[in-house]
């Protein structure tokens, strides 16, 4: 005889868990009628998972009602000061009900209850009539329903990470029975239904007193045995509050539904109005799924399309020509590093008619080569950048760019990051292609497939790119995203892939000497921690360096981990002003990581033409900053003398040739500046005056002719970049060492002096809430899910995202122009100078010493203006008229440059 298994589903919190799962990509998630589906898509992959996994014979979908129920009948304020359901979920609520009846799922709602209360009422009519009971949910509250008959599933992360609650779990997990989780309840409250309980208990004292004394009415027939008097003193104040929520708590298993489970029996999907329905919500990976029995429960199968393809040789080449004005073309390589990947092949084709070769002579052929150098030829590709320095590598000038999928998919959401055709097609609804790791393997299982899998692999990618250009671009249209797009970051692009290509020279010898330096004063620090422990030990390793330190040499346990000892750097630091060993480990540990990471790194990154060809992430960051790898030389330490000595081995690549160094100064700053309007420090950056010299004239309330001394000035700096981070009192305490409180009066004394700043705080994070993003000055957004999250922390660091984004990002986009422009007028100029690297704020440039003082005119006067010349920043919306500021030096090498 089948088992029989009722499955209940909490349809409102599941939904919430769907639409937050997939708030990120929430604009890839929309039918062809405009409604946004990604709760409905959410839900409906849970339910694959849920079905596939549980296979019940009966199934129920429970939902609230409405906002009044029997709760708020007793406690006005249950639930009261939730934030406003968004929108794009509302209007989605009826669609995830249509889905369910579609998938053949009963679902109700009762008036003046809520879906727990259904769900209790229906999981306990079960047990009674012998069903095993499934209760998925992401709401612990339902955690109380589980029972030796019934698991509650709860969602812990988007809506397939599934944490089963049973009785034995529940005892193992807290030390109570279910039962008591309502007594749990009553003492402690809870935020999210906005319910007291008692002044002060939490989570751990709410356990303690209800395992030893059973129950709420337990504790209070017990109350006089309550030692610590400031807890009973609360406990006395709050009685009635501590029942009331208690009670609040206590879901209603005998509420009176009017279902029976005879109505409830799940008979699959119906067909054809899931179909239908799917056709409507524009969900192609579902509409895919075949249709055999085992696909009764909803298991998605993609179909790959069928594709057709000519392989190019010698002798039909001259078919190229008839693609027309517009191709895509993809340069197939299996490494990251383009500058040095293996290149497999080439696609190119016009959506209808596909060529593949694996022969690279091919593309030097007049006839491919003139398509892809004539720039009147529009091409979409994915990564502009892997596509020009592969080509360069075949002696082919790229050009004519119209549709890179990479770019403009990372600039609908820079949440969404990944550099593989593959998983971004799928982000954007389109589920005709495998990503490469599902092609070729990952490491050990690596493989190249056979040419005509590799080719129909190459020519997908070539049909996804084509075909999700039109959706992709009127997307960037409806962001106001488009000249972001066509201004800055596709000829950006264009610029990086000169300056990768051109590379920086690195004095080999002096990397050697170097080293030579490093490995004989890590030998001594060796030595001396040897001679202070009095054994030899693998410094290196933390938990021999713990049990070495803590153990035998008995210095104050600061942290421990679950593995051991924490010998973390700020661990450390706070031993070593009364330990000598410590400082000796920290100068040991800082030149071995210079060794590791930069000496021998950058060793290994030189090319055959004694260079080192750094790679710039474009799509990386959520700000829109640059990142480098291969090597990475934006993070070369610059903080102590070894660190900043790493730059030595940075040199032209010509003799009488110098570095050329133009950083913006306090950008940042300028930016939120200009952005929040306030006066005082607009009034301090276009006098001139120095920003932190004028911040610690105003906090610390000094005369106009005060003396700034160094500790002030380095106090008020730290003030004024911690407010842009959105710093605590805390945070600026521990960053100065002052104490919290005049941390706090500081950060107020900031505020009241820059008010413009505080108001700009404040709409940034108001804005967040309402929108769910931020924008810098050219309309990049950055998307904060967290801003509606119930827990504190991460609402604050969603906040503290709100308000530091724009000026990051607006700062990003400023260097961004800045780049662009002075790329063209090296042109104009007819300069030999060259652009090298952009770390962060500066930007590095390499040229002959006959050209330095041209240059130290010409940058600064690009880089200064760039707000008023570049079209795309002179047409923001805010009125940035604070000054920029660029300091500009040459040197023999990059540690020379003079700052």
């Amino acid at each position: 005889m089948t088992e029989k298994k009722l499955l209940l589903i909490d349809g409102n919190s599941l939904t919430y868990k769907a639409f937050f799962a997939l708030y990120t990509s929430m604009d890839r998630f929309t039918s062809p009628d405009g409604l946004h589906t990604s709760a409905v898509y959410g839900f409906n992959r849970m339910l694959n998972d849920i079905l596939a996994d549980i296979k019940p014979t009966t199934v129920l979908a429970a939902f609230d009602a409405g906002k009044k129920t029997f709760r708020t009948k007793m406690y006005s304020d249950y639930k009261a000061g939730r934030a406003k359901m968004p929108d794009e979920l509302r209007e989605q609520f009826p669609y995830v009900m249509d889905l369910l009846k579609a998938r053949g799922i009963k679902t109700y709602e009762l008036k003046d209850y809520e879906a727990d209360d259904i769900i209790g009422t229906t999981a306990k009519i079960a047990e009674k009539e012998g069903y095993h009971v499934d209760i998925i949910t992401g709401d612990r509250d339902l955690t109380q329903l589980c029972s030796e008959k019934t698991t509650v599933k709860v969602s812990k992360k988007g809506v397939s990470d599934l944490e089963d609650y049973t009785p034995t779990y529940v005892k193992k997990n807290m030390g109570i029975n279910p039962e008591q989780i309502i007594d749990i309840k009553g003492l402690q409250g809870d935020t999210s239904d906005n319910y007291p309980g008692v002044e002060k208990v939490g989570p751990k004292t709410a356990i303690k007193l209800i395992k030893q004394y059973g129950t709420v009415q337990g504790l209070y027939d017990h109350i006089d045995e309550i030692t610590a008097k400031k807890l009973k003193e609360h406990l006395v104040n709050d009685e009635k509050q501590a029942f009331l929520s208690k009670k609040l708590a206590t879901i209603d298993t005998n509420a009176p539904i009017d279902i029976k489970l005879a109505d409830l029996i799940y008979k699959g999907p119906q067909e054809p109005e899931l179909s239908d329905f799917y056709k409507k919500m524009g969900f192609k990976s579902f509409l895919n799924s075949s249709n055999n029995a085992d696909n009764q429960l909803g298991t998605s199968k993609i179909e790959l399309p069928e594709v057709e393809f000519t392989e190019l040789s010698k002798e039909n080449l001259d078919e190229v020509n008839s693609l027309g004005n517009e191709i895509t073309f993809n340069l197939e390589t299996i490494n990251p590093n383009y500058h040095t990947a293996e290149q497999l092949g080439f696609v190119i084709g016009n959506g209808k008619k596909w060529f593949v070769s694996r022969d690279m002579s091919l593309l030097s052929d007049k006839r491919i080569k003139q398509i892809l150098e004539n720039s009147e030829i529009n091409k979409n590709i994915f990564d502009t950048k892997a596509q020009i320095v592969g080509l360069h590598r075949n002696e082919i000038g790229f050009q004519g760019v119209d549709f890179d999928m990479l770019l403009v998919s990372y600039l609908i959401n820079t949440l969404n990051n990944e550099d593989d055709i593959g998983e971004v097609a799928n982000r954007h609804g389109y589920f005709g292609v495998l990503s490469d790791e599902e092609v070729y393997g990952k490491g050990k299982s690596f493989q190249i497939p056979d040419n005509h899998e590799l080719f129909e692999h190459m020519v997908r990618k070539a049909l996804a790119i084509s075909t999700l250009k039109k959706q992709m671009l009127e997307k960037l249209k409806e962001h106001q995203q488009a000249d972001l797009y066509r201004d800055l970051e596709l000829p950006l692009a264009r610029v990086l892939s000169a300056m990768e290509i051109q590379g920086i020279s690195v004095n080999q010898d002096k990397l050697e000497e170097l080293k030579s330096k490093f490995t004989e004063r890590v030998s001594e620090y060796k030595q001396k921690i040897y001679q202070e422990a009095g054994e030899e030990f693998n410094i290196g390793s933390p938990k021999q360096l713990g049990i070495v330190l803590f153990e035998k040499m008995g210095l104050p346990v600061i942290k421990k981990t679950k593995t051991g000892y924490s010998t973390a750097v700020d661990v450390l630091e706070q031993l070593a002003p009364d330990h000598p060993i410590i400082e000796n480990i920290l100068n040991y540990r800082q030149l071995t990581k210079l060794i590791s990471t930069y000496l021998d790194g950058i060793k290994a990154d030189i090319t055959d033409d004694g260079k080192v060809h750094t790679r710039y992430l474009q799509t990386l960051t959520q700000t829109g900053r640059l990142s480098s790898v291969d090597p990475n030389l934006q993070n070369i330490p610059v903080r102590t003398e070894e660190g900043r000595k790493v730059r030595e081995t940075f040199v032209p690549s010509h003799k009488g040739w110098k570095l050329f160094s133009s950083d913006y100064s306090q950008i940042e700053l300028r930016v939120l500046a200009a952005i929040s309007g306030d006066k005082n420090m607009r009034e301090a950056f276009e006098s001139g005056e120095d920003i932190h010299a004028a911040t610690a004239r105003r906090i610390f309330e000094l005369d106009k002719d005060a003396v700034i001394t160094p500790t002030l000035r380095r106090q008020a700096k730290a003030v004024n970049f911690g407010i842009v981070y959105g710093i605590s009192s805390f945070g600026l305490a521990h960053n100065t060492g002052i104490s919290n409180g005049d941390a706090k009066r500081f950060i107020d004394k900031y505020f009241n002096e820059y008010p413009g700043v505080k108001q700009y705080m404040e709409d940034s994070v108001k804005f967040a809430k309402e929108h769910g993003y931020v924008e810098t000055i050219s309309h990049r957004r950055r998307y904060i899910p967290e801003i509606q999250s119930k827990r504190f922390q991460q609402r604050q660091f969603a906040e503290r995202i709100a308000m530091n984004s724009p000026i990051q990002g607006s700062a990003a986009d400023i260097i961004k122009a800045a780049m662009i422009k002075m790329q063209s007028v090296l042109k104009e100029k007819g300069l030999q100078a060259k652009m090298l690297l952009q770390i962060h704020d500066e930007l590095i440039f390499e040229a002959p010493e006959t050209e330095i003082p041209v240059l130290e005119k010409l940058v600064p006067q690009v880089m200064d203006s760039i707000m008023k010349t570049d079209k795309l920043l002179s047409n923001s919306t805010v009125d940035f008229n604070v000054p920029l500021k660029v300091e500009s030096h040459p040197g023999s090498d990059w540690y020379n440059i003079k700052k």
